[in-house]
């Protein structure tokens, strides 16, 4: 699936302002919303046979808060075993707001029409992140043990979450066609 195929950008309204996602541009302006574990050496970055992440934007109001980004994970060999990973990073001044669990949730239902299961993981220590994720209907499913190596030469323990086709229909088994 490419970004065009999303029906990208989608709106809601948080917090009662305008709250969009769509693809990043190279002329945006995109706040630094690193962490320390953001800081890597080039032999950490992914290889270029890895799948290029799709990189959005979060404009909330009149300026962009953060960025999005999603990737895929297979399960298996074929296309129906394929899910999509995603991640957040916000402004400082943005979270506590609700436009993380709102713009989480509105990318895994764009995401959950091309695929059965949406996923995402944080931080062990991350509890903001673990609330954002289940206000947003993501199910805990445990923890990936030294899953993440990290800038600081560290692996670190990640909580995985995730939201399925039925979790949307509530409960019931999805009856769309898979790829």
């Amino acid at each position: 699936m490419n970004a065009a195929e999303t029906g990208l950008p989608i709106k809601a309204i948080t917090a009662g302002q305008p709250l969009v996602l769509r693809l990043r541009q190279p002329e945006d302006v995109v706040p630094d919303v690193s962490t320390e574990w953001d800081h890597w050496p080039d032999d950490s970055l992914p290889s270029p046979s890895h799948d290029a992440p799709v990189r959005l934007v979060i404009e909330w109001g009149d300026r962009i808060v953060g960025t999005m980004s999603w990737h895929a994970t297979d399960y298996g060999p074929t296309q129906g075993s394929r899910a999509w990973n995603i991640g957040i990073a916000l402004t400082p001044d943005a979270r506590g707001q609700g436009i993380g669990s709102t713009a989480q949730r509105m990318l895994a239902e764009c995401l959950l029409t091309f695929s059965e299961r949406v996923e995402a993981s944080t931080d062990i220590t991350n509890i903001a992140e673990q609330r954002a994720l289940e206000r947003a209907g993501f199910t805990r499913e445990g923890v990936l043990r030294s899953a993440q190596h990290r800038g600081d030469g560290l692996h670190h323990d990640l909580v995985l979450y995730s939201l399925v086709r039925r979790d949307l229909n509530g409960g019931a088994p999805s009856t769309a066609s898979r790829p």
